[in-house]
């Protein structure tokens, strides 16, 4: 059968009848039968206990389960119950008897988990090759690295055994396996996933990420996973979002000046960036240099800086028992933490503030930043051979991140000539995961391809609105549009185009007495397409924007051209009493433009 996995396919057909949980989990334990050549799992549950996961949804309304009958993998240094957690570490080894709340909301939401996938030991690394369980191996070419240190929750996805996993993200291991294996990779905002139940790196900056097939099934997995966990200290709710630049046909993204550009000797990959960018132009952005020096800066404290002891103290007790058990390169960096002292930690911490309030300026002049994900990547053996600086150079673009708080979601951005992935980040402010989402999508219809490593033909995009949003959309017809006389009260309450559209063609449209405004009218038959732009505002000035525009005119619900429903304006019908029908000029500004001829 070898079904395609990702959300929305699986979805439609078990709202069909021609699949069912059971019946896909008979598929996927088939596939999984053999020898693991890739090194993507630690433990998986047995074919009872995944039967039994997906006889309990039987008889369930599939409607009200997000995820049902959605199978996905978990990083082994999250907890599943009954299911050891190793961190990648045998000897480390505990058996929970609760799971992880991230993963706990999940499974709530009809979810069903395979099991626990490899990983760079105590998630220190960005390879993947630093396992006892076994180098993982790239989905496309097993003699190149998988990316770490999430490295078998990109694989198992990728290669089509899950429709997303979890994986975590301090320095990058949710981001550059994505990469390596044509996925989607979002590292949400800090603390929206709870931490409680996951192994911790660096608990402070620690996130858990989400590997997806597409960036709207990455969506989907956020919405229901998100949510305050008053037994994570770290935990924070998913603000409303700001300016939704990834639906906009205008917004401003920032690229890195050449300075700051590293491929490492790649070409090829240098190339792919460079048509990324251009793919950021071809949806609407325009693309503004950016200093990345302050936050390549930032990102050399977190391997040079006080949060290695963090890392340390993480499992303290274990690593000074048996030191020996550990990998060495995750040794030798653990190790580095023994010694920090406090006022170096101090001295640290106020170097980052400084940096932050620096980088923080950046998003004055933009709304997203687009770097690629890696500069490059490498064979196992070459790896292996040197460890510590090539996986440095993998971090390049991706450490800076959670010390400065930001959210980022790493898209596919197409393949070098030997069939490997290339990939590309979009980072911004946090809370702004749905924009991130949103234009990773638009990033991935744009370059169309395949889902992962399957045979599977990219779907058709989704739009989705699923994550909690700050803004209220208005559609205007008259003297609101862009230079017309009005416009400043949209600008002036930090309002941002969305888009140049039509209406729905449904509509008459009049020019009221004054002649200083129109009047759009919903008619039953003989209305037409009316241009019109989409404008977007805080929600916390929408209340005095209303307020203001006086009668016949108010706010109402107008149907665009694409089928979707915003706030608009409409005219009373008696408004349009002593008024001129001017529909057939298609919109205001024609008619302004015409009317004196």
């Amino acid at each position: 059968m070898n079904p395609r996995l990702n959300i929305a396919s699986l979805r439609q057909r078990y709202l069909s009848g021609a699949l069912t949980p059971l019946s896909l989990v008979e598929e996927l334990l088939a596939r999984m039968t053999g020898e693991d050549t890739h090194h993507i799992w630690i433990s998986r549950l047995d074919a009872d206990a995944l039967r039994a996961h997906a006889r309990n949804l039987e008889g369930k309304d599939i409607a009200s389960l997000p995820l049902y009958g959605i199978p996905f993998a978990i990083k082994d240094n999250i907890d599943l119950a009954g299911l050891p957690t190793t961190a990648g570490c045998p000897e480390y080894a505990y058996t929970p008897e609760r799971s992880a709340t991230v993963v706990q909301r999940l499974i709530d939401a009809g979810a069903i988990p395979l099991g626990k996938t490899n990983l760079d030991q105590f998630a220190t690394g960005l390879n993947g090759t630093r396992s006892p369980y076994g180098a993982c191996r790239n989905a496309f070419d097993p003699d190149f690295i998988s990316g770490g240190s999430s490295s078998g929750s990109a694989v198992a996805v990728a290669l089509g055994f899950a429709s997303f996993s979890l994986g975590t993200d301090t320095a990058g291991s949710g981001r550059v396996p994505a990469a390596f294996n044509n996925l989607v990779g979002h590292k949400p905002s800090c603390g929206v996933l709870s931490t409680r139940g996951v192994v911790p790196a660096c608990r402070s900056l620690d996130a858990v990420s989400i590997f997806a097939l597409t960036a709207a099934d990455a969506e989907r997995v956020l919405a229901v996973a998100a949510g305050f966990d008053a037994d994570d200290e770290y935990s924070r709710p998913l603000a409303p979002y700001g300016f939704d630049f990834g639906r906009a046909s205008g917004f401003r993204f920032g690229v890195p000046m050449q300075k700051d550009l590293q491929f490492f000797g790649n070409a090829e990959a240098e190339k792919l960036f460079g048509e990324a960018v251009e793919r950021m132009q071809a949806l609407g952005g325009t693309p503004v240099e950016v200093d990345l020096g302050p936050f390549l800066e930032t990102a050399r404290l977190l391997y040079g800086g006080p949060w290695v002891a963090e890392r340390y103290l993480a499992i303290r007790d274990f690593f000074d028992a048996q030191p020996e058990k550990v990998f060495p390169p995750v040794r030798e960096i653990i190790a580095g933490g023994r010694d920090v002292g406090a006022a170096d930690t101090f001295a640290h911490l106020y170097t980052l503030r400084a940096f932050k309030r620096t980088c923080d300026a950046v998003w004055n002049d933009i709304d997203v930043m687009l770097t690629p994900t890696a500069g490059t990547i490498y064979r196992i053996e070459e790896m292996q051979a040197d460890p510590i600086r090539l996986n440095s150079n993998l971090g390049y673009y991706t450490n800076f991140m959670n010390l400065l708080d930001l959210a980022a979601t790493a898209v596919p951005a197409g393949f070098q000539r030997d069939g490997l992935p290339f990939g590309v980040t979009l980072v911004a402010p946090p809370h702004q995961d749905g924009p991130l989402l949103h234009l990773a999508s638009r990033m991935q219809q744009i370059l169309g391809g395949k889902l992962g490593a399957t045979a599977h033909a990219l779907p058709p995009t989704e739009k989705l609105d699923l994550l909690p949003d700050g803004q209220v959309r208005v559609a205007v017809v008259g003297a609101h549009l862009s230079g017309l006389p009005l416009n400043h009260q949209l600008i002036e309450r930090s309002a941002r185009l969305v888009s140049m559209t039509q209406t729905a063609p449904k509509y008459r449209l009049y020019a009221l007495p004054d002649g200083k405004r129109p009047g759009l009218i919903k008619v039953e038959s003989g209305g037409a397409a009316i241009a019109c732009e989409v404008w977007e505002m805080p929600a916390s000035q929408f209340g005095s924007f209303v307020a203001g525009i006086p009668a016949p005119l108010g706010i109402g619900k107008l149907e665009l051209a694409d089928g979707l429903v915003v706030n608009g304006f409409i005219c009373e019908g008696i408004g349009v009493a002593d008024a001129q029908d001017i529909t057939q000029y298609g919109g205001w500004r024609a008619w302004l433009a015409g009317r004196g001829r």
